[in-house]
């Protein structure tokens, strides 16, 4: 195996894959891709209804367990993130959306130049390849990675969007057209009834580029540095380890966990908690863990008799039982849900012209005891907040292992926008649209109606909705890890280029941002000197209204 590169790119996930993607399109560039998980060809990850099986598994996810959380009655909160090609783009939902056009802009108020929304739409109609005949405006149709609708959705979802439109939301069938708010159906990354991962999107189709090489089942240890000057990294193989060099640059794009922790562990970060971690310091980079930022979700979840739902029943069999020829042969069934099939977006009284809750409705009973599967059915209504203003920290501690504090309600706004949130969705659940399979609400029960009540079960139920970023925080300020560039400030060779450099968390799912700050960075990092993708836009109008 050769050990020396143009670039070495630490993490096949969603922003590593298109990195190498377009990295190793210069045919004089030598580009090595490193994953630390295996392969992605099992059908729990490509068939759709197979990611339920995969939060919890011990081959295809790091099943990372945060500190207690003081404000959640001291649980610890069970953290998934990708083991495989594909990062967790290979376990997620599927669902594509990009966030707020808000999101963006602050990003650039807050000291991020070429980050607000008009400069960073382009890079997300690159990569797209939209299925759907959505505004072209807004939308790419030649990129790798196919949106498209749900290819069978339940019948119990469109119940779920009639119902928000009684509750008084909109309706929206494009969440990341001109219209935020609202509620609909998700638009997927899939092709063919499968999962689009970004590495099946971006990598897997290059894999016979000569320059390109991608390394699995391995672990990187630490960066090698010389002088505050990343010359590579040491890399474990079948417990052999190997020096990887780069001539250029090394690429960091582990996530929001993963990142944060190599540097840590290579000496960038705090000085004073490196030493007490008895890691001797190689750059002191205060940021380097901190600003921690994700999802709180809290469910309502309904116990109902209807077999319409996704759900185990002797009324379900037939349908279990032909579940896999109806995918073999008709792309329909149940093998082709995603689970959370329909959603949206609203405002609660506490919020201003932007939406600051996300809901995520599922077709099916969401056990209220955290089993994987129960038997019987219902359906379910996740509500997180959108802007959370809690900020946490992810520490290294002596013998390398990590604190991952969320932090999660250390801020009470953060409680009272969730409460209200929660209070909408039981009131979308209540719609008459239900009544034909309505049931008994499990979580949190009726008897929770007042917000001290609601608090109580918020403190005993609330959950990540695995969303981590900020941890690599892009900015000029004492706190940022990375230039508006990517480049770690103080040391030369090295970027970050994953969800970990977001400063602030943006209105939604993940994964179609992370995939933008990849086809940003490889811009910057091919043709620093180019105008950007796009820059000669005629309009350039934000396209989102509340």
């Amino acid at each position: 195996m050769n050990t020396e590169f143009d670039y070495l790119i630490v993490g096949a996930g969603s922003s590593g894959c298109v990195l190498a993607n377009r990295l190793s399109a210069d045919p004089a560039v030598s580009v090595c891709l490193i994953e630390a998980g295996s392969h992605d060809n099992s059908p729990r990850i490509q068939t759709p209804a197979g990611t339920i099986t995969l939060y919890k598994s011990k081959k295809y996810s790091w099943n990372f367990l945060s500190a207690p959380q003081k404000h959640l009655n001291n649980r610890t909160m069970h953290t998934p993130r990708g083991k495989a090609l594909g990062g967790s783009s290979s376990m997620n939902s599927m669902i594509y959306i990009r966030g707020h056009a808000s999101d963006y802009d602050r990003w650039a108020q807050a000291g991020c130049p070429g980050w607000d929304w008009n400069s960073v739409l382009p890079y997300f109609k690159k990569s797209e390849n939209n299925r759907l005949g959505q505004d072209p405006r807004l939308h790419g149709t030649v990129g790798e990675l196919n949106v498209e609708a749900a290819r069978d959705p339940n019948p119990v979802s469109a119940l779920f969007v009639k119902a928000a439109q009684r509750a008084g939301l909109r309706r929206n069938d494009d969440f990341n057209g001109a219209q935020f708010e609202g509620c609909g159906l998700y638009n997927l990354t899939q092709k063919d009834a499968k999962r689009l991962s970004s590495y099946r999107a971006f990598v897997k189709p290059i894999l016979d580029r000569p320059n390109l090489t991608v390394v699995t089942d391995c672990s990187v240890d630490s960066l090698i540095l010389e002088q505050k000057v990343a010359k590579g990294v040491n890399v474990r193989v079948q417990g052999v380890q190997k020096a990887l060099t780069a001539r250029r640059e090394v690429l960091l794009c582990a996530g929001a966990i993963g990142s944060p922790q190599l540097l840590l562990a290579s000496g960038i970060g705090p000085a004073a908690e490196l030493e007490q971690a008895g890691v001797q310091v190689a750059h002191d980079l205060p940021g380097v863990g901190k600003n921690l930022q994700d999802h709180l979700d809290g469910l309502i979840t309904i116990r109902s008799k209807s077999p319409l739902t996704l759900g185990f029943s002797l009324g379900s069999l037939p349908s279990i039982l032909m579940s896999p020829l109806r995918y073999l042969f008709g792309k329909k069934g149940w093998l082709t849900t995603n689970y959370v099939e329909a959603g949206g977006f609203a405002r609660t009284p506490l919020c201003g012209e932007v939406p600051d809750v996300q809901f995520h409705f599922v077709p099916g009973y969401r056990s209220h005891r955290g089993r994987l599967f129960e038997w019987g059915h219902g359906y379910a209504l996740h509500t997180c907040i959108l802007r959370p203003k809690s900020i946490g920290e992810i520490r290294l501690q002596r013998g390398g292992q990590l604190a991952i504090d969320f932090n999660f309600l250390a801020d009470p706004a953060d409680a009272q926008v969730l409460i209200e949130g929660l209070k909408l969705a039981r009131r979308v659940l209540a719609a008459n649209e239900f009544d034909g399979i309505r049931g008994v609400e499990m979580l949190p029960g009726k008897q929770v109606q007042t917000d001290e009540q609601w608090m109580t079960y918020v403190r005993e139920y609330a959950a990540t909705v695995f969303h981590p970023v900020g941890t690599c925080k892009m900015g000029v300020d004492a706190l940022s890890v990375v230039s508006p560039q990517l480049k770690v400030h103080g040391v030369q060779g090295l970027r970050v280029v994953d969800a970990s450099i977001m400063p602030t968390l943006v209105s939604g799912n993940t994964n179609a941002p992370c995939i933008m700050i990849g086809e940003k960075a490889a811009e910057m990092i091919l043709a620093p000197t180019r105008a950007p993708v796009g820059a000669d836009l005629s309009a350039k109008a934000t396209p989102y209204t509340a």
